[in-house]
């Protein structure tokens, strides 16, 4: 049904006013279509996405409102996610009072902006600038592109049309919204904060710009709550705001080379001196009561465990969410460097603020990581592919093991016995940066015995776990019960330590997690009690003479995997699981359990050991750990990805000798906690990483960045013997 062609004119490319008469005609057409209403089934948060736009277009006001608000409540069950489609409901709204009353655009824009804020709560309102700045130079240049694909054929296929409705409306709505809503939102602000952005001088002599927000109605000083801020632009005022109306003083500084900084922009580097001094600072003005927190997530939660390197007095707490493990899990993942650091480096060096443009140009980094990974040239090469060489980039490369320069940017070893202030971390199942986050806790609990160190963790992802629960995660629906604002329960814990408060309820102990599949919290001292027992999962298929892949096998064997460097245009293969799924099987082996005949609780992380013997003198391995529901259908449970020289000791690495029997420990793996029903199977595939989004291993043990496809020689063959488990924590009443 998708290869169905729609008339869409040749002229509406380069005649605007062509352009507006048939989009309203097209959006109708694709509202009824086959594709669309068969998603209504798949996946009813994308449906709706879809069905809102076009309704939009389609100059259908009223319905897509009310589209709109079903949406919001798919995707979360409270008003902190509707955020995101505030300026496609003010747009809508704003229309359909223009014509219901008859008024010109911009007066019926005001109305339906008033309207819209007044019904707002307050801890919505630092949000709203972040919905309404939306790129509309970036959007045009998106709809341009999808425009140009249409310049020589006067028909269109569903899917390219859904597509250039999605950029239609993006530049449509936010170009004629967006200054005028800016203006209001400026004035709205004036009446409720004093906001006042300046320079501070290091004593070095290194500037910094600093915005400090509060409301004006509190005269008295208060504690404030700082957020070190890399990603300069709207999310300043945003961090501010948001602390100013839980009756804080809201302190964003930028770090050096940002806004108007003309220092050089070196990240994760600087931070622990900068911050000290900004405390110092923050803590002797006149709205400062002289207590001092701090807040934030990704590189900002990073930036708090930086910033307890060398303790300020003044600092008293720091809520560290999602945090970057710099060294640990950024940006290399147990040792492993990833393609997308370049990425991200280019998104906040480009210039003072954040490249928002290039980060979110996914086909053009596709389309490099691709050229890299075809080429066979080294990983340091990836920058000059880019047409871009970065320094930055090279000078991390040069650090492949978490040697001194990852180790001074952060708390290291003995330091964390130093910190005694109470801390409260948030991650997700989900995370991106949960290895990183759960790194600082245990470190801090096996340095300091007396660490008063909460841990929240939950079916997050790594913007789930720094602002609220959605419902539904990954496709995945969310327990009602952890559909949770992290605000409220970080804001709350500051009232807590600052204000004398009442202890969050949630942290009913140490470590505070949510069963997944069970709608219940579960509270325990340390991170070993999330479990209760293992299951040894040994590499062996369940079949006549493996009836339990659960028992320790009776006889040693291996399986022999063989994976040749030198190809890089190998299609994908997959392994069906079931009529309603398949699993991406690519240099992985595939084992799969028998049907589980009772429940089961997974609570923590995957651990055991590989015994392998290779013919090279090192790999990167790569395992994932399955459940097939009762449904047949795939849910990853948990991932893990090492260097296996590093797997020991991420500080010195220990090449593997070929021909030897050598042991493959699993440590730091994605955690998680979720009920496993009766009738499911577990499937674990085992294998080697060779993909464009991490760094390739050749196994020479040479440094791996600068290995190319010359020096993958002979395919590697690798033995997996059975007596190798992945160790897989279970939880009991």
């Amino acid at each position: 049904m998708q290869a169905q062609k729609f008339y869409f004119p040749i002229t509406a490319v380069t005649d605007s006013l062509v352009l507006e008469q048939q989009m309203s005609g097209l959006a109708s057409k694709l509202m009824t279509q086959p594709p669309l209403l068969k998603l209504k089934q798949q996946n009813p948060l994308n449906f709706s996405d879809n069905l809102f736009r076009l309704e939009i277009i389609s100059k259908e006001y009223k319905k897509s409102i009310i589209t709109l608000s079903d949406y919001r409540n798919q995707f979360a069950e409270h008003n902190m996610a509707g955020y995101k489609f505030i300026a496609y409901e003010v747009y809508s709204l704003a229309k359909l009072t223009e014509k219901t009353e008859n008024i010109l655009f911009p007066n019926a824009l005001q109305k339906a902006f008033d309207k819209k804020y007044n019904s707002l709560s307050d801890k919505m309102l630092p949000r709203l600038e972040i919905s309404f700045d939306g790129d509309v130079h970036n959007f045009r240049k998106v709809l341009k592109k999808t425009l140009d694909k249409q310049k020589d054929t006067d028909s269109i296929d569903y899917p390219s049309a859904l597509a250039l409705c999605k950029s239609y409306l993006d530049y449509k709505a936010y170009s004629r919204i967006k200054p005028q809503v800016m203006q209001l939102l400026a004035l709205k602000d004036r009446e409720k904060f004093i906001i006042e952005t300046k320079d501070f001088k290091t004593k070095n002599g290194n500037t910094l710009t600093i915005t400090i927000i509060r409301k004006k109605e509190n005269k008295s000083p208060l504690p404030v709550i700082l957020t070190n801020n890399i990603y300069a632009g709207p999310l300043d005022s945003y961090f501010g705001k948001r602390v100013a109306i839980y009756n804080y003083v809201g302190a964003v500084v930028n770090t050096r080379g940002k806004r108007t900084s003309n220092d050089v922009n070196n990240p994760f580097e600087h931070e622990s001196q900068d911050i000290y001094e900004v405390i110092d600072w923050v803590s002797k003005q006149p709205w400062s009561n002289g207590k001092v927190g701090m807040i934030g997530g990704s590189y900002l939660g990073f930036s708090q465990w930086a910033a307890v390197k060398k303790l300020h007095p003044a600092l008293k707490t720091i809520v560290p969410q999602v945090a970057v493990g710099i060294g640990i899990d950024y940006p290399a993942q147990n040792n492993i460097f990833m393609s997308y650091m370049l990425q991200w480096i280019n998104y906040v060096t480009n210039n003072k603020f954040t490249d928002e443009a290039d980060f979110n140009n996914f086909p053009k980094w596709d389309s490099i990581n691709t050229a890299w990974y075809k080429s066979g040239k080294s990983f340091r090469a990836l920058d000059s592919i880019s047409g871009k060489p970065n320094t930055i980039f090279q000078r991390w490369l040069d650090h492949p093991g978490y040697d001194a320069y990852w180790q001074k940017m952060v708390p290291y070893q003995q330091d964390f016995a130093k910190i005694n202030i109470p801390i409260l971390t948030t991650t997700g199942y989900y995370d991106d940066d949960q290895i990183g986050a759960l790194s600082y806790f245990k470190a801090h609990h096996r340095y300091n015995k007396n660490a008063n160190h909460y841990l929240v963790i939950g079916p997050y992802n790594h913007g789930g776990a720094q602002s609220f629960g959605f419902t539904f995660v990954n496709g995945n629906p969310i327990d009602p019960v952890a559909r949770i604002s992290i605000d409220d329960l970080a804001f709350s814990w500051f009232d807590y330590i600052l204000k004398n408060g009442k202890k969050p309820d949630l942290l009913k102990d140490k470590i505070n997690f949510q069963v997944m599949n069970t709608n219940t919290w579960k509270h325990v001292s340390d991170l070993e009690k999330m479990h209760t027992s293992t299951l040894k999962f040994y590499l062996q298929n369940h079949n006549e003479k493996t009836p339990s892949v659960f028992k320790t096998p009776e006889n040693k064997s291996f399986t022999l995997q063989t994976v040749d460097f030198k190809t890089r245009d190998q299609k994908e293969t997959y392994h069906t699981v079931s009529k309603n799924d398949s699993i991406k099987t690519t240099n992985s082996l595939y084992f799969e359990s028998e049907v589980l005949d009772k429940d089961l609780i997974m609570s923590g992380n995957i651990s055991g050991f590989f015994n392998v013997s290779i013919n090279k003198k090192d790999i990167d391995t790569d395992t994932y750990l399955y459940q097939i529901k009762p449904d047949g259908k795939a849910f990853l449970l948990s991932t893990h990805i090492v260097r296996a020289s590093y797997a020991k000791d991420n500080e010195h690495r220990q090449l593997l000798k070929p021909g030897k029997t050598e042991q493959i420990p699993i440590k730091n793996s994605i955690m998680m906690s979720k009920k496993i029903e009766k009738g499911s199977k577990l499937v674990l595939l085992v294998g080697v990483n060779k993909s464009p989004s991490w760094q390739i291993n050749y196994g020479t043990g040479k440094d791996v960045s600068d290995e190319t496809i010359k020096d993958a020689g002979e395919p590697l063959e690798i033995k997996w013997y059975n007596d190798s488990y992945v160790e897989i924590p279970v939880y009991k009443e």
